[in-house]
């Protein structure tokens, strides 16, 4: 594991700190990340020398910085103003989609000792909730941070004919480009834990009665992957509530429809009840986001081919999906997962599981494939001993 280099960051949960702890490598970490890893491990994440949870010692220099930054923003009730509290790096977007822009970002007057950030940018849309529920609504483990909301001085007149959202930078790429500067599709133990950390966020989403509306591997973002120890690979969940039924954000009235995020419906990840002619807002739930959740575990399976790739025109995937039909097994996909996986994806609504039962279903099979691999290694032990003691 590689030392962070943004210093209110714990490099083992890649979060802000809250109880930073100075180990004897030098290194500052989370309290309870550190304890839990020294318990299991013995040694530094970052130098590898033996560590002891005896000699950890409260970093008050790390802790202070945390405290004021998270003071300040707060002070500001999670509001800022672009070029008095934020500004761009350029105004040219690192990204840029229907409607969505990101900037890389920085703070005013200085960035010392506050985590990088970027602006999100959703056009023609308000927000239609308080800025406070915003951040409490990302403070997950697994759900890309948001600080407050940016107010641009200049669009005033405009009547805010935009949303700005100030968000945690995230170096690494989204799961979609990971996957596709891979030689290989990753392991399935590491997809797992991948998904495994998805769902997390997204049980947390559902009990926020919160909508994603877009589930996709473009829209997780890769912060560490390890092949070696998948419990070290960090996912995080981002651009939820971008739907067409949306509770956080709403369209500006008279804003033209073709230049929102909201407008658009992500065919080719959307369950059936969502691709009809006259759909309504109960459509859109945790069931119509399980859906989406499938499409996403196949396309990662794929190495982030895109669903229905044979098909070209997005009305025919419409009928297919609205049929009932669904995607093909992949190939590296082993059978006892593929029946979990196809379930998320059947037609009816109320056959699918919630993120709860999707959760323990993969815990349950990955569990007993960890217990018959290791039943099968304890057999080829015993079986090696009695071998040797026959050849003597």
């Amino acid at each position: 594991m590689e030392a962070v280099h943004d210093s209110l960051l714990c490099p083992i949960t890649l979060e802000l700190f809250h109880n930073p702890v100075l180990a004897e490598d030098g290194h500052t970490y989370e309290e309870q990340a550190i304890i839990d890893w020294i318990n299991k491990n013995g040694t530094s994440p970052i130098t590898r020398q033996p560590l002891s949870v005896e000699q950890l010692r409260p970093n008050y220099a790390i802790k202070k910085m945390i405290e004021t930054f998270e003071r300040s923003v707060k002070e500001k009730n999670y509001q800022f103003k672009l070029n008095v509290d934020i500004k761009k790096k350029s105004n040219r977007p690192l990204f840029q989609t229907f409607g969505k822009s990101i900037y890389e970002a920085e703070w005013l007057p200085s960035n010392i000792n506050h985590p990088k950030v970027i602006l999100l940018k959703i056009n023609s849309t308000r927000a239609s909730k308080e800025a406070s529920f915003y951040v409490d609504l990302s403070r997950h483990p697994h759900i890309v941070r948001t600080y407050g909301l940016v107010q641009d001085g200049q669009q005033e007149s405009q009547q805010n004919s935009s949303v700005m959202l100030l968000q945690e930078y995230a170096q690494e790429d989204s799961l979609f480009d990971f996957l596709q500067d891979q030689s290989q599709t990753p392991p399935e133990y590491c997809l797992i834990e991948i998904f495994l950390q998805i769902i997390d966020a997204m049980i947390f989403l559902a009990h926020n009665n919160v909508v994603h509306g877009d589930l996709a591997c473009r829209n997780v973002l890769v912060f560490r992957y390890d092949e070696q120890q998948s419990k070290k690979i960090v996912v995080k969940l981002t651009d939820f509530g971008l739907s067409r039924q949306s509770q956080l954000f709403s369209v500006v009235e008279g804003a033209n429809a073709a230049a929102t995020t909201l407008n658009i419906v992500p065919t080719r990840y959307a369950a059936p009840e969502l691709l009809g002619d006259n759909v309504t807002s109960e459509a859109y739930g945790e069931k119509s986001d399980m859906y989406s959740m499938g499409v996403l575990m196949w396309e990662a399976y794929s190495k982030g081919e895109p669903p229905w790739m044979k098909i070209v025109n997005d009305d025919d995937v419409r009928r297919c999906v609205m049929s009932g039909e669904q995607l093909k097994k992949p190939q590296n996909c082993s059978q006892r997962y593929w029946e979990i996986i196809s379930n998320t994806m059947v037609k009816q609504q109320n056959e699918r599981p919630t993120f709860i039962e999707l959760q323990d279903q993969l815990m349950e099979q990955l569990y007993q494939t960890k217990s018959t691999c290791a039943s099968v290694t304890v057999f080829y032990y015993f079986q090696s001993i009695i071998i040797v003691l026959f050849l003597c």
